[in-house]
């Protein structure tokens, strides 16, 4: 399960899963928010993606041409609820200003950011809470809406930003490695994924940053979801409202393609972007941790096993031994 920003849980519609792993990809992809599920146990998933947009602040009189490529790399290590990732971008600026009627062009080109970090699911709600019972008696009771559907899966993030060499986009004075944390929570109802992402940046800096980023996918399909976003971003450098819309298509188990727009709804500067990405995993996963006593987790546990069964089956008849 997972995220939303894509394909998490979508397709597997009106089922309560009981592991991590899921059957499908599930991409951070196409949003910049995380879910609060991990890709799953030996699991190694890149994401990754091309941009390109335009910055015009009217204060500064200038004009940013800007294209880039954003890359994540996500693997499930030794526990379900436990996920590695490195996150960054590398970004070209072509800066063009007019002060006083002379014009001054100039670039810039380097890696915008990289981030390693962990996350870690310490609540879910598919697990910890008990599963309601069919009431025998009333109809009206089965269809009552059940408050605790409100309650999200949680997870923390701990990360570290570095950079290396002369970076034109480190602030003057900024250090080259900084602590970034985040609070991440997730909602599953069925068709409909909602995410939220509460961030503390660069948190060892003087000009700190901290944003919120709430993230809502709709499966129109079991191949084919949108997605909208919001971003706050709260700093004494850069405080902004960007708005992200997009849509992502599932080619098999272990493939998606994205693509997505941003603006914002400022002049200092006003933005824009368009972007288009792919997600890809390498799906060396085993067995699925389960919870016990689950009629669902049995069935799958069963479905992991008759899956594990014909594949030593198979190396058995080319000759591998079956190991």
């Amino acid at each position: 399960m997972r995220k939303s920003a894509l394909f998490s849980l979508l397709f597997i519609l009106g089922t309560t899963l009981h592991a991590q792993y899921t059957e499908t990809i599930n991409s951070n992809r196409p949003g910049q928010s995380q879910g609060a599920f991990a890709v799953g146990t030996s699991v190694i998933q890149i994401e990754t993606g091309g941009y390109f947009g335009n910055d015009e602040h009217s204060a500064f009189a200038s004009t940013t041409d800007i294209w880039g490529i954003d890359y994540q790399l996500r693997y499930g290590l030794l526990f379900e609820n436990l996920e590695l990732n490195l996150t960054g971008a590398f970004e070209n600026q072509d800066i063009s200003r007019n002060f006083l009627g002379t014009q001054d062009e100039s670039s810039i080109r380097n890696f915008k950011a990289n981030t390693i970090g962990a996350k870690y699911l310490i609540f879910d709600p598919y697990k910890e809470l008990e599963e309601d019972k069919p009431n025998l008696y009333s109809w009206k009771a089965n269809q009552r809406f059940k408050w605790k559907k409100l309650i999200p899966a949680v997870s923390l993030y701990a990360g570290a930003n570095f950079s290396f060499g002369d970076n034109p986009y480190l602030y003057e004075g900024e250090g080259k490695f900084s602590p970034k944390a985040a609070i991440i929570t997730q909602n599953n109802w069925g068709r409909w994924v909602l995410v939220m992402n509460f961030i503390g940046d660069k948190l060892s800096e003087e000009y700190r940053s901290y944003i919120l980023m709430g993230t809502l996918t709709h499966a129109i399909s079991q191949k084919f979801a949108v997605f909208g976003e919001y971003q706050s971003i709260w700093s004494d450098i850069y405080a902004d409202d960007l708005v992200r819309a997009g849509a992502a298509y599932l080619v098999g188990k272990d493939l998606q393609f994205d693509v997505a727009g941003l603006m914002n709804f400022k002049d200092t500067p006003s933005r824009w972007q368009v972007a288009a990405g792919v997600s890809y995993r390498f799906d060396l996963h085993k067995i699925d941790e389960f919870l016990e006593d689950s009629n669902e987790g049995n069935r799958r546990r069963q479905r992991s096993e008759k899956l594990g069964r014909k594949k030593k089956n198979k190396g058995e008849e080319n000759g591998e031994g079956g190991k």
